[in-house]
């Protein structure tokens, strides 16, 4: 058996595996990335609000 044998193998195993996972999955991994990354911005943007009044209201900081 060569080893060109092996690796075919190995990638016809890995190539089916990915796309069984993907069928099963779909496009739910991508919606949750989306989900999570608004809510990861709207988490940002509420304390960047927050840092930004804090900062106006202390006149004695280093600009």
């Amino acid at each position: 058996m060569s080893s060109t044998k092996v690796f075919e193998a190995i990638g016809d195993f890995l190539y089916n595996t990915i796309f069984l996972m993907y069928d099963n999955i779909g496009n739910l991994f991508n919606y949750s990335c989306i989900v999570l990354g608004f809510f990861g911005l709207f988490y940002w943007l509420r304390y960047q609000k927050k840092f930004n009044d804090q900062a106006a209201n202390d006149p004695n900081q280093l600009k």
